[in-house]
């Protein structure tokens, strides 16, 4: 019996991005299309089947220590992306800012489904979901740049909006204007979190 079910959410990939290798921020370029490798998106600074800890997991491993790499993508939802510009005065935040990944549009309050969901395209790429990626001052040094006196609101704007991280379990293309579909944990929500 599967484990995982299939939902009818689906979304619209509507961007996709790469941060570069030797970028200095975080400022992604936009593709049209990238090749879901089990290491993540071909030249993104976040590729790779492992990474170094970071200050998320100090209370696991010292900072520094190879990890397995379930950052390998950032993917923000269009809708919480609008409501983010929105306490932030701006009329639409641009994910290039964003070190994203992906841009999806469809799937209500997609910063928070559940860990270890799937997103699946119709080539079998298949995307699983690690957690809630937390807002941090990168993406508002960023924004800062481009529209001055913005960026240093993203950090509180972006709170339960910032989407999630995620790893490759199924490689695949991905385009721009793909469907993809969620699947979650058949499983019951922890009740002593």
């Amino acid at each position: 019996m599967p484990t995982i079910k299939e939902t009818d959410f689906t979304a619209t990939i509507t961007w996709l991005g790469v941060v570069p290798k030797l970028a200095k921020g975080i400022r992604a370029e936009p593709r049209s299309e990238a090749f879901a490798s089990y290491a993540g998106f071909e030249d993104d600074v976040h590729a790779g089947l492992t990474r170094a800890s970071c200050v998320r997991v100090t209370n696991l491993y010292p900072k520094g220590t190879e990890i397995r790499n379930v950052r390998q993508l950032s993917i923000l939802s269009a809708e919480e992306m609008a409501l983010i510009a929105a306490d932030m005065g701006m009329e639409t935040l641009d994910p290039v800012h964003l070190g994203t990944s992906m841009v999806i549009k469809g799937i209500p309050d997609f910063t928070h489904v559940p860990p270890n969901a799937r997103l699946q395209a119709a080539s079998g790429a298949t995307i699983t979901i690690d957690t809630e990626n937390r807002p941090c001052v990168l993406p508002g040094r960023e924004i800062e740049q481009d529209s001055p006196g913005h960026g240093p609101k993203f950090k509180s704007a972006a709170e339960n909006r910032r989407g999630v991280t995620a790893w490759i379990e199924r490689e695949g293309l991905l385009r721009v204007g793909d469907t993809l579909r969620l699947f979650i944990p058949d499983q019951p929500a922890w009740q002593h979190g």
